[in-house]
């Protein structure tokens, strides 16, 4: 069976969303794997560009290992979470029973397929994980209830919900589901299904009859 693919947002940080998230994650009766957000720890490597004057590429680079500070944070909150760095010790987490929680930098610093920029996120690189697996299913855990006004994947990154870059790195073959606060109300435990809305990968474009 393929793995979910959970990506954990930054966002969460210091919520309750967060710790109720890592339960329920936890207890899932079927093979995930959790992608950090960034978090605090990107957020000052933003703060940081600006008072230090780094270029985008070191940038990038330090985003990323924000993303392996928050793993880390993450993997220690339960003692179903392992860290995991690479295909191979998802693979074997999951053969185990585990639950890892992917830390990106060994894979993807310097990757040619991922470009060194502030457009890509934590939402991009779940994305590519889900590739690399492969997984058929990309799930968004965000702290906002918004994507629930939006069909596509398009629409969600112009309004700001995901990244300006998910689109394209969305493999063909996987689904993207979005989940919010909210979406904790409904779950039960354990975890038995996907949770979150199924977004449409384009926009809806009614056809135009002859006149």
């Amino acid at each position: 069976m393929k793995p979910l693919v959970v990506k954990l947002g930054g966002s969460t940080a210091g919520h309750a969303e967060m710790l109720c998230w890592i339960d329920v994650l936890a207890s899932a009766t079927f093979p995930l794997v959790i992608v950090p957000g960034g978090g605090p720890f990107a957020d000052q490597v933003r703060i940081s560009q600006k008072r230090l004057g780094y270029s985008d590429d070191a940038a990038h680079a330090m985003a990323i290992l924000a993303m392996d500070q928050f793993g880390i944070a993450i993997a220690e909150r339960h003692r179903q979470l392992r860290v995991a760095r690479s295909i191979d010790e998802i693979n074997a987490m999951l053969d185990a029973g585990s639950t890892p929680v992917w830390l990106p930098s060994s894979m993807t610093i310097g990757a040619a397929d991922i470009p060194c920029s502030w457009q890509i996120t934590s939402d991009s690189l779940s994305a590519w994980l889900a590739r690399k697996l492969p997984a058929d299913t990309l799930l968004l855990v965000k702290q906002t209830d918004e994507y629930t006004h939006y069909a596509s994947v398009p629409e969600l990154a112009a309004a700001g919900i995901v990244d300006s870059m998910l689109p394209d790195m969305l493999g063909e073959g996987t689904s993207l589901h979005v989940a919010g606060p909210k979406m904790l109300d409904a779950l039960d435990f354990p975890l038995a299904s996907i949770p979150g809305r199924m977004i449409m990968r384009h926009r809806y474009i009614q056809a135009m009859g002859a006149q």
